[in-house]
């Protein structure tokens, strides 16, 4: 678990300590992995832009003092971290993960986690962007997870996919559960909102929550660009442009597109203060399932309970077992979903 590269404060796992050791020598059972793309997750993006007022170069030296600080990638604001892309550069004798050096791989845990170094200054970043191009390095541990990089998809690409993979497979989980009891009663059809709808986790979502059998899905964006790229795309029976800050009308826009409050609404933004919105947008007995770390739980647990919303809250962990396989799948499978990641992309 990584308990001997905890620094301070001692006892903690390497997730809630505030320092790591990053040193490049190995445990026997850890892998050294030389780096060469960092993917901040969007929420800690969002918050170092919104701080330094769009300043690319401030943001690059943020990034640097944190990574330097800590030995990881933690916004100390959001908590949150994003993962990384790199080549096996040597494993432990008694590492489970079954890498062989040479081998390319995607981390599928949080740099919150990761002992990371970074040697290059991030020279080749402009601070604009998601996606760091960079040289270093990172340790993982005997539980950490990762996944050989696809051969038949560009490394950018796979990243940001799997930066998000465990959004669509738990989303798929809980509307697949949904409609296996709907089908034993004889009941209606399972109505899905995905909130930020447009965006990467919120695309895989869409896509999930329809191959799970969902009746009607809605996705949620804030603006006409979005609200056209998302009807394009053909993920969503409707799309409707909502701030999913203002409560009122954001249930207002899913019970107006679906007939009815969602069954199961799923929150893909990265702002805060998107938690009492999604309550109220869904049906009692229903689940909203928060894969933004952007989101308060203890604004949405009060929230819910200050409307008497009988619903059940889920923590996305970015975790469900064969997450990796089947967001890839997704891509691949559906245009749709390719055109929306490709466009990011290229905006990036």
């Amino acid at each position: 678990m990584g308990l001997h590269r905890v620094v301070e404060p001692a006892g903690v796992l390497p997730q809630a300590a505030w320092r790591l050791d990053p040193r490049p020598e190995i445990a026997p059972n850890e892998v050294r992995i030389r780096v060469e793309r960092l993917n901040l997750d969007a929420a800690s993006f969002r918050q170092l832009w919104e701080k330094h007022d769009g300043d690319g170069d401030a943001v690059r030296a943020e990034v640097l003092e944190i990574v330097a600080t800590r030995g990881k990638m933690q916004n100390p604001v959001t908590g949150s971290g994003g993962m990384l892309i790199g080549t096996v550069e040597e494993a432990g004798r008694r590492s489970p993960l079954g890498f062989k050096p040479g081998e390319r791989v995607a981390t599928l845990v949080s740099l919150t986690l990761t002992p990371l170094v970074i040697t290059d200054g991030l020279s080749g970043w402009d601070g604009r962007s998601e996606q760091v191009p960079c040289d270093g390095w990172a340790i993982l541990f005997a539980r950490s997870i990762a996944a050989v990089l696809p051969e038949d998809l560009d490394p950018q690409l796979s990243l940001a996919v799997l930066d998000v993979c465990g959004a669509p497979a738990l989303t798929g989980r809980v509307v697949s559960r949904y409609v296996a009891e709907r089908a034993a009663r004889g009941g209606a059809p399972v109505t899905v909102a995905v909130v930020g709808g447009a965006g990467k986790s919120g695309s895989l979502s869409l896509a999930a929550a329809r191959r799970a059998g969902a009746g009607r899905t809605v996705g949620v964006v804030p603006v006409a660009a979005e609200r056209d790229a998302l009807v394009a795309a053909g993920l969503a029976d409707a799309v409707v442009v909502a701030d999913a800050r203002d409560p009122v009308a954001l249930s207002t826009a899913v019970t107006s597109a679906l007939g009815m409050p969602a069954d199961v609404t799923v929150v893909c933004v990265d702002v805060p203060g998107c938690e009492h919105g999604a309550v109220l947008a869904t049906a009692d007995g229903g689940t909203v399932v928060f894969f933004s770390m952007a989101t308060s739980f203890a604004a949405a647990a009060l929230g819910a309970e200050g409307l008497a919303a009988d619903v059940t809250m889920l923590v996305g962990n970015g975790y469900v077992p064969g997450h990796a396989e089947l967001a890839l799948g997704l891509l691949r499978d559906e245009p749709g979903v390719r055109g929306l990641f490709e466009a990011r992309l290229a905006a990036d």
